[in-house]
């Protein structure tokens, strides 16, 4: 993967999620050079990146011209102040993308100029060893070389996929924004589960990272479907098939997960409006 730019490209926000972008893109080749990180409060590891690698990083770097692309990786709430203080810098040819949570569309382009191309993305935790999936979402002024711009740079941390509706991302932010911290969770039960069952804490907490992580790797990595992957691991009468009895008992697991992202989504929308 190539990283090309246009103009320079401007980061807002060197957070948890910032900085996982900005690593992977120099990872990918990004000319540091044309790269300008925005952060009153720069974390000191961005600040010594910053002097290993030679790009600018600070409270309000000057840029050498206007943007090819400012990355909004700052709090929600955040979002407007940040996008009216940035909005002179914006040209015609500038697309911005935003990672900010909730921040819907028509919102993130109020402050900016009446054409300005916006693109909202869903990013979750697990781009920060590059395993992540990004969901995207763009406005009507957004190019089809700008789309491929924001694709490429979103896909050095995962995978991207493009949604026509913005209504969707709701549903993407409670499915695959919040997913990791159910799979986490997951995770958590497993190992009290193999400690009441008679494992010591740190053998218990051992094989249930262990197992959700390479059940994860095995599941991405596979031609197969997830029910074909666990009919794999189930022998008829054997003891997966006794644990999927008590799980799959009257949908009991499944209901429960479609509780817990319908709320995840219905607490999407009440932040976004």
């Amino acid at each position: 993967m190539t990283i090309a730019l246009s103009g320079p490209l401007l980061l807002v926000g060197a957070g948890k999620m910032g900085a996982a972008l900005l690593e992977g893109w120099l990872a990918h080749g990004l000319d540091p050079k044309s790269v300008f990180v925005q952060d009153p409060a720069m974390p000191e590891s961005i600040r010594r990146l910053a002097a290993a690698r030679g790009f600018a990083a600070g409270e309000a770097p000057a840029l050498p011209g206007p943007p090819a692309v400012i990355v909004l990786a700052v709090k929600p709430a955040l979002a407007e102040q940040v996008l009216g203080a940035i909005a002179p810098m914006v040209s015609d040819a500038t697309v911005v993308l935003s990672i900010a949570a909730g921040r819907t569309l028509q919102s993130l382009a109020s402050p900016l100029p009446e054409t300005c191309s916006v693109v909202r993305a869903m990013p979750n935790t697990p781009a920060s060893v590059g395993q992540g999936v990004t969901v995207c979402v763009a406005n009507a002024h957004t190019s089809a070389v700008q789309r491929s711009l924001c694709e490429t740079l979103l896909s050095a941390v995962g995978d991207v996929v493009w949604v026509d509706e913005e209504a969707l991302m709701d549903a993407v932010t409670a499915v695959s924004g919040s997913g990791p911290a159910y799979v986490f969770h997951v995770a958590e039960c497993l190992a009290e589960a193999g400690v009441d069952a008679g494992l010591p804490p740190e053998l218990a907490a051992q094989l249930a990272r262990a197992t959700v992580s390479g059940a994860g790797a095995l599941l991405k990595n596979s031609e197969h479907d997830p029910a074909t992957l666990r009919a794999n691991v189930t022998s008829p009468k054997g003891t997966t098939a006794a644990a999927l009895e008590i799980l799959m008992e009257d949908e009991a697991l499944k209901r429960l997960l479609a509780r817990a992202v319908a709320a995840a989504a219905k607490r999407s929308r009440e932040l976004s409006s």
